[in-house]
């Protein structure tokens, strides 16, 4: 496999690490995540004036026409940085969505929409009951007129309070466990019957509970076939699991870094603390287990890329490691950091809060474990 990055890619990786060296200093993402928002309108339309929102769109509704990798080329810098823009809601989750499963008259009416930044996205799958189970829906839709009525809750819908359409898992036939008879929507967020509660999350994002009560949705809304959305749900998990594994692996490269740089300057027993050779081995495991991190990672995402016969083995094992190497990762960036490590003053803590929110998304490192060894 070639791991090297096209020219093109490596412009966009630049361009995207210069706007977060740039603009997220932490105590402009302190700020930013204060907005009702949580994140910048400003930013947001910055990234679709540098086009970064159509990546993964298609050419003939104004995008880039990029894969996975492009993708996973812009997450790791926001990992640098820890964006707040719903990029990961929009530009991942929902164009997913929407350019497999939408018919062409909704794509070619809402894919311009997004690339402009006039419309932001959201995922609406995970419900009170399902914990990691993307099959494990309760959420109805029932067919009626020209159409479908949606009655149920969905939980923890990353950026759902900015989203001005969201794509929600239904139950249209089988029982609560079943892959099939699951169909997706996608949703006006203003349509009469949708209610939706924001509420900040631990790593300074937001999210919300969407209640959908009669909400009547047209089938022109329907994403891919009825009944058999779950393969649909699925290869957007995949994007979404490689997406946030791009970005761990950007915050894991700041904490390491920011921990040696921190090691050479803090002075013990008239020593740097990077002096002593107990530290030095234990920075050099971070150093270590990051690159191993980065290198499943550019795996992993190749061989989605090829739809290689191995690809969803390696995206479980990718996100077990995401979960253990981060977790590993942040508690010595912590220890070495001493108490400063988990005060709102240093990034250091914001990082790592950051990580255990990824490892809980899509399922965390137990659950991908079981996966690959099943």
């Amino acid at each position: 496999m070639n791991f090297d990055l096209s020219e093109e890619q490596q412009l966009l990786k630049d361009s995207v690490e210069r706007f977060v060296n740039d603009n997220y200093d932490l105590d402009t993402r302190q700020s930013l995540s204060k907005n009702p928002a949580g994140f910048s309108d400003t930013y947001w339309q910055t990234m679709a004036e540098l086009g970064w929102l159509g990546v993964t769109v298609p050419e003939a509704q104004g995008g880039f026409g990029g894969n996975q990798a492009d993708t996973m080329v812009l997450m790791e810098a926001f990992g640098q940085g820890l964006v707040l823009e719903p990029f990961f809601a929009t530009a991942v989750l929902g164009t997913r969505a929407v350019v497999s499963g939408g018919n062409a008259d909704l794509q070619s009416r809402l894919l311009p929409d997004v690339v402009s930044g006039s419309c932001r996205l959201g995922l609406a799958y995970a419900e009170e009951q399902s914990r990691f189970d993307l099959e494990d829906v309760i959420t109805r839709a029932t067919a009626q007129d020209s159409g479908f009525v949606i009655t149920g809750h969905k939980s923890m819908v990353q950026h759902g309070g900015s989203a001005d359409q969201l794509v929600v898992s239904t139950r249209t036939s089988g029982g609560q466990r079943d892959e099939n008879g699951i169909t997706l929507f996608l949703v006006d967020t203003k349509a009469e019957g949708v209610t939706v509660d924001s509420f900040p999350t631990v790593d300074g994002q937001q999210a919300s509970e969407v209640t959908f009560e009669n909400v009547f949705v047209h089938a022109d809304n329907m994403l891919g076939e009825l009944d058999r959305g779950f393969t649909l749900l699925q290869d957007i998990a995949i994007d979404g699991i490689l997406a946030l594994a791009a970005e761990a692996v950007g915050a894991m490269e700041i904490l390491y870094k920011d921990t040696v740089a921190y090691t050479q300057e803090r002075e013990q027993f008239d020593h740097s603390l990077a002096d002593f050779q107990v530290l030095q081995h234990r920075m050099v495991d971070m150093f270590m287990e990051y690159e191993q991190c980065k290198s499943m990672l550019y795996r992993a995402t190749l061989e989605v890329v090829q739809n290689g016969r191995e690809a969803m083995r390696t995206v479980h094992a990718l996100k077990y490691m995401v979960g253990k190497v981060g977790t590993f990762i942040g508690e010595n960036a912590v220890q070495l950091h001493g108490g400063m490590g988990v005060t709102e003053e240093l990034r250091i803590g914001h990082y790592f809060k950051r990580l255990l929110v990824i490892d809980a998304q899509f399922g965390n490192s137990d659950h991908h474990l079981s996966c690959f060894a099943g």
